[in-house]
């Protein structure tokens, strides 16, 4: 057990654990006493939050979606800066980045159920990749105000960030690869494969 002791791994664990928290669910709970998972599209993201409980109360459900897409983000941001305070290696951050994106994706705390991944996901790219970043949210802006489809939104802002980021950083800073751009990228692709069959069907729900 003399590996639990290596800080990376320590690292390592505490975001997964802490990529976990389900703060939609929790905050939904608190305000509201509604298991969210229990309607919508069953998720505990930020999407789910305002697809819930706008119909009983649009205030308090556009604050707590907002407080839900603060929160998830945090979770990586905080650990990768206290990382990058401490001095961890780049492949080090970048591996903190991809297990709190699965922490959030893939809950403990929910019986390895979870959320898409995206607020988590923008925000442990934003503190590694702020440009390509800042693209993707531009992205999901201007398609969210234009076609009011979340996932869609999320998707083509994904795109956009991966694209861009052969562009900006053809060679990744200390790793000299984009394979944790793609690792995220997979597990929140994979997250939404029900948003994209009800894509194609045209059945998927505008929200935003």
């Amino acid at each position: 057990m003399d590996f639990l002791f290596n800080i990376n791994i320590q690292f390592y664990i505490l975001s997964y654990l802490v990529g976990g928290i389900p703060f939609g669910l929790l905050l939904a709970k608190l305000f509201t006493g509604k298991d969210i998972r229990e309607s919508g599209s069953g998720s505990i993201g930020a999407t789910n939050v305002l697809r819930v409980l706008k119909e009983s109360d649009p205030k308090l459900a556009k604050k707590l979606a907002i407080s839900t897409v603060v929160l998830d983000a945090l979770k990586g941001i905080i650990l990768l800066l206290i990382g990058k305070l401490i001095g961890l290696s780049i492949e080090t951050l970048w591996a903190i980045a991809i297990f709190a994106v699965i922490g959030h994706c893939y809950s403990p705390y929910l019986k390895f159920e979870g959320g898409k991944g995206v607020a988590t996901g923008a925000g442990v790219l934003f503190v590694m990749l702020p440009i390509e970043t800042l693209i993707a949210f531009g992205t999901w802006f201007i398609v969210g105000k234009v076609l009011k489809i979340s996932s869609l939104s999320s998707l083509l802002a994904l795109c956009a960030l991966i694209i861009s980021s052969f562009i900006i950083h053809p060679d990744i800073e200390g790793i000299k690869t984009h394979a944790p751009i793609f690792i995220i990228a997979f597990v929140i692709v994979y997250k939404h494969i029900p948003n994209i069959i009800r894509l194609f069907q045209g059945k998927e729900s505008k929200v935003i």
